[in-house]
């Protein structure tokens, strides 16, 4: 695997997975960039979104990784961001087709609704899976406004 620059970040139901998969990635040889949150103490979702998706977007981290209970708040405030193409994935099948065809680059786990082996799986196909480009390139490009 192609070792990243990942940027990281959830809120206080994703603190827990946030951590794990910390460890998970950096024990895989990735450079982490944690913007929190640090404790399990309740906080507002986007006020760690919002950093995530601006060091993907500046090109700071080359891909990005939001938890949170459902993984909506997240994605929704990440796709705030020009460039920034947040997917959310619940199974290894929509994180690969995230990638492949969406090139997607922050990817939503929610973690009230996975456990943290198929989390870690997801991230895993997220961060190895290539875009295909081709006729998806075109579909990407009109993404943007």
């Amino acid at each position: 695997m192609t070792k990243k620059t990942i940027a990281i970040g959830g809120d206080h139901a994703g603190f827990g997975y946030k951590s794990l998969l910390i460890a998970f990635l950096e024990e895989a040889g990735h450079t982490v960039k944690d913007f929190g949150t640090d404790t399990a103490d309740s906080v507002d979702y986007p006020d760690f979104a919002h950093p995530v998706a601006a060091a993907v977007e500046r090109g700071d981290c080359e891909q990005g990784i939001l938890v949170c209970g459902s993984a909506n708040g997240v994605a929704i405030t990440a796709n705030k961001h020009q460039g920034v193409r947040a997917a959310i994935c619940w199974l290894e099948e929509l994180a690969l087709l995230a990638r492949q065809h969406n090139d997607a680059n922050i990817v939503c786990i929610p973690a009230r609704f996975i456990d943290i082996d198929l989390a870690k799986a997801i991230v895993n196909a997220f961060l190895t899976t290539d875009f295909e480009g081709g006729r998806h390139a075109n579909r990407v490009g009109k993404i943007s406004c």
